[in-house]
């Protein structure tokens, strides 16, 4: 079996992590901080954006390959796909340093979350009723 439809998701986001990895590295060589943020509001918000996205689109990722080699519909992959896309996409346009409540953070961080606990129940469920 193949994860076909897992794969392109997977690539799409691997755009999103570089775009997302590209203005550390340019405010580091800016202003000169190796590690951390060097109390850089800027940096600041720019490593956690990053870091964010690390902490949870591995795991989504990871359960959507599993329920493609499992033999879910292309139409469940798709739409956590398209939802996990979408809201990784939005999410760091919402994190700010001085402002915690943003609609782009909730909208990201609610999508994330769902695909996360849709794809979670999904494999459950395909355990119990085997």
């Amino acid at each position: 079996m193949s994860v076909h439809i897992t794969s392109i998701y997977a690539a799409l986001l691997g755009l999103v992590f570089v775009a997302l990895e590209v203005p550390i590295g340019r405010l580091r060589t800016a202003t000169n901080v190796s590690l951390y943020d060097g109390g850089n509001k800027e940096l600041a918000v720019a490593i956690r954006r990053h870091a964010n996205f690390v902490e949870h689109v591995p795991l989504a990722l990871l359960l959507m390959a599993l329920l493609e080699l499992g033999g879910a519909g292309a139409g469940l992959l798709n739409g956590l796909g398209v939802v996990l896309l979408v809201a990784r996409i939005v999410h760091p346009f919402g994190l700010d340093y001085d402002q915690m409540r943003n609609p782009l953070r909730g909208i990201g961080a609610a999508g994330t979350g769902l695909v996360i606990l849709i794809a979670s129940g999904a494999l459950i469920w395909r355990f119990l009723a085997h």
